[in-house]
């Protein structure tokens, strides 16, 4: 059966992934290495209801691969997509940093058991009660996701990011 925007089962399903999906998207742009070409990026994305949370920059001499993270990764999709920048689309696992002398230890420690790599990571200007949080890409995100719960992680989801208020 092909479901279509307006059918009640579809908005459900999009709306059940959008807030409580275990994991965050990741959006990696490729750009031509030229003067102001990120700014041109973040001029088309960044407005009042996307905000960009995590950047990381992979250089090289032709091009550059930005790795972002948004607070509202469909309407990120869809000013990616006017823009006609190049893109693809990947989840990665955003966790809450707990009171720890050393948070990213017990991170990885809990990633290590389960045998699990980091690929990359960057830390979210995201900050919950008193809470920052790092996101990842790892080599199986439920298998990651589980392992950090069982350690006594918490979370973050794109609901998280949708209804945080408190930017770094």
């Amino acid at each position: 059966m092909t479901r279509r925007r307006g059918d009640a089962s579809f908005e459900d399903s999009v709306t059940a992934r959008a807030r409580n999906w275990p994991c965050l998207r990741q959006f990696v742009v490729f750009l031509e290495n030229r003067v102001g070409r990120l700014g041109e990026l973040m001029r088309q994305v960044e407005s009042l209801d996307v905000r960009v949370l995590s950047m990381s920059i992979d250089d090289s001499v032709d091009c550059a691969n930005v790795r972002l993270i948004f607070n509202n990764s469909d309407r990120a999709r869809e000013r990616l997509e006017l823009s006609n920048f190049m893109f693809s689309e990947s989840d990665v696992v955003g966790v809450e940093l707990p009171d720890d002398d050393r948070p990213f230890d017990a991170i990885c420690t809990a990633l290590l058991k389960v045998e699990l790599n980091i690929h990359h990571a960057s830390l979210l200007r995201y900050r919950r009660q008193g809470h920052s949080a790092v996101a990842m890409y790892v080599d199986d995100v439920d298998l990651a996701t589980r392992a950090l719960e069982e350690a006594g992680f918490r979370m973050i989801t794109e609901g998280d990011l949708l209804d945080q208020d408190d930017y770094l």
